[in-house]
């Protein structure tokens, strides 16, 4: 992806690359001085090939330039959630030993003492409003740098995820797997060097940093670069907008707005959603009121993006697509792994250029999860119709999708069991208008005073916030099968509708 970014900051040096919320414009020649700069900086600071460097920062210019330095320098770039609490950052650095950590100026204290005890010495700082050491050194840096052409099997980035047990797992991405997703996308979704992405999402996520991004960057195009999700903003800038990619939630909120007419969304060319599954409702109230029909598509850490509803075609409300060009699916038994007739219901692999190289210092999840024949297991469970079409009709791990981000159930279902007067409990996921699935916390107590306040208060300070539920309730007993696995099916379709009269926002 450097490669393509430099190619148009030589060639196009004056062309727009990030439109700031004031309107102001970073060029692709200026963004390529101040990568320059950074990049000079990451070897200053003795990050050398190969070596990591993590960032929990707020999304500004230069954390996203710091992602094109470290691939300028063939540094592995590693973002984290900026959710995520000191004691979440320390397994993630412990297990990936970067050679530099960039964190906030507010969160000096915790990781001073976080890095002296993990013996990581070198660390910067970046704020909400591009100050810190991070920006100060690089401005000392000059503005050019003598740039390779790194191997595309090379590894660009570890972003982690997680399973529904066991350990979070790091997703080795290669500049390979991001270009070739990126040239895909370019082409099925028609971008141009024309194209103005208004750019919402988080860059600590796939779909804000590879897809957004990297789209936009091998098209040559420009992004109006938001600090975060604001659908005010949304509406305000979209008349200099072409695309918007979002998750479902962007879409609901939006409908929500009486200043969100089917004047102002017309000159937009197309709207994209992902990360969580987009409702029917949505889709169909959305062109409605629009005459645009949102394309929905399917990726996944592991594996950038997998499927796309057409751009020319049919964009079919509660179905992700066909298969991307270079990408294989199957629908495979989830006991056997034989792959399933077309119309039954299996789990999705998928094979390709996009797929990840496996998991970091985790040959054996890696050799769990990819297949013999390059075949990577996403845990989803789907099918595919008489026109190729996939929909996904369920998650194999019960994973909970929250607002686009990932939840897992095993990860806090732990924080729960250790609170005191908590007996046992039960992490699920079910409908919510705005988040798309919302968090609950079924629990059976050993106290009988402890409450709802109580345990949403203990959770505050011990997990990100879009991983604390957003309910929590008591029951006497968990259900449970013959085996004694806890019965989350059942829980779900209890509290389904616990959501249903929640207002969005």
């Amino acid at each position: 992806m450097f490669s393509r970014f430099r190619e148009h900051a030589e060639t196009a040096p004056d062309a727009p690359f990030l439109i700031r919320p004031d309107l102001s414009v970073l060029s692709y020649g200026a963004a390529l001085a101040r990568t320059a700069q950074l990049a000079n900086l990451l070897q200053a600071q003795g990050v050398r090939p190969g070596d990591r460097v993590a960032i929990q920062v707020e999304k500004t210019t230069d954390a996203l330039l710091t992602y094109l330095a470290a691939l300028a320098i063939e540094a592995v770039f590693l973002p984290l959630n900026t959710a995520y609490t000191p004691e979440e950052v320390r397994f993630f650095l412990a297990d990936a030993e970067p050679a530099l950590f960039i964190h906030r100026p507010e969160d000096e204290a915790a990781m001073a003492d976080l890095c002296g005890a993990l013996g990581l010495a070198s660390r910067l700082t970046l704020d909400a409003a591009g100050r810190g050491t991070l920006a100060e050194g690089a401005d000392a840096q000059p503005a050019s740098l003598s740039f390779g052409e790194p191997a595309p099997d090379g590894l660009a980035a570890i972003l982690y995820t997680s399973g529904t047990t066991g350990r979070s797992k790091g997703a080795m991405l290669t500049r390979g797997n991001l270009a070739s997703n990126a040239a895909v996308l370019v082409e099925e979704w028609r971008f141009t060097a024309q194209d103005v992405l208004l750019h919402a999402l988080p860059i600590f996520h796939t779909h804000g940093l590879f897809v957004a991004t990297n789209v936009t960057i091998a098209a040559g195009g420009a992004m109006i670069f938001l600090p975060r999700f604001d659908v005010a903003e949304l509406i305000r800038l979209m008349p200099r907008a072409s695309v918007l990619m979002g998750v479902p939630t962007f879409y609901t909120r939006l409908l929500g707005e009486p200043a969100f007419t089917r004047a102002l969304a017309a000159p937009m060319r197309l709207f994209v959603s992902g990360s969580a599954p987009l409702s029917a409702e949505t889709h169909k109230a959305f062109q409605a009121l629009t005459g645009h029909a949102i394309l929905e598509r399917y990726g996944m850490t592991e594996t950038n993006m997998n499927t796309s509803n057409p751009y020319t075609g049919a964009r079919v409300p509660g179905s992700v697509g066909r298969p991307l060009p270079g990408v294989e699916l199957r629908i495979a038994d989830p006991a056997t792994g034989a792959s399933l007739p077309q119309g039954e219901v299996g789990v999705i692999e998928v094979r390709g250029p996009n797929v990840f190289r496996g998991y970091w210092r985790l040959p054996e999840k890696t050799a769990e999860e990819l297949r013999p024949d390059g075949f990577f297991i996403t845990g989803d469970l789907g099918r595919v119709d008489e026109r190729g079409y996939v929909s996904i009709v369920g998650r194999a791990k019960d994973l909970i999708i929250c607002g686009g981000f990932n939840v897992y159930p095993a990860e806090v279902e732990a924080v729960l069991d250790a609170l005191p007067g908590v007996a046992e409990s039960a992490v699920i996921g079910v409908p919510h208008a705005d988040m798309g699935e919302g968090v609950v916390a079924v629990l059976k107590a050993s106290d009988p005073a402890l409450d709802e306040p109580a345990v949403l208060a203990a959770l505050a300070g011990r997990l990100a916030r879009f991983k604390q539920p957003r309910r929590v309730v008591f029951v006497p007993d968990l259900p449970r099968n013959a085996m004694g696995k806890v019965q989350k099916n059942q829980l779900r379709d209890t509290y389904a509708g616990l959501f249903a009269r929640e207002p969005t926002g």
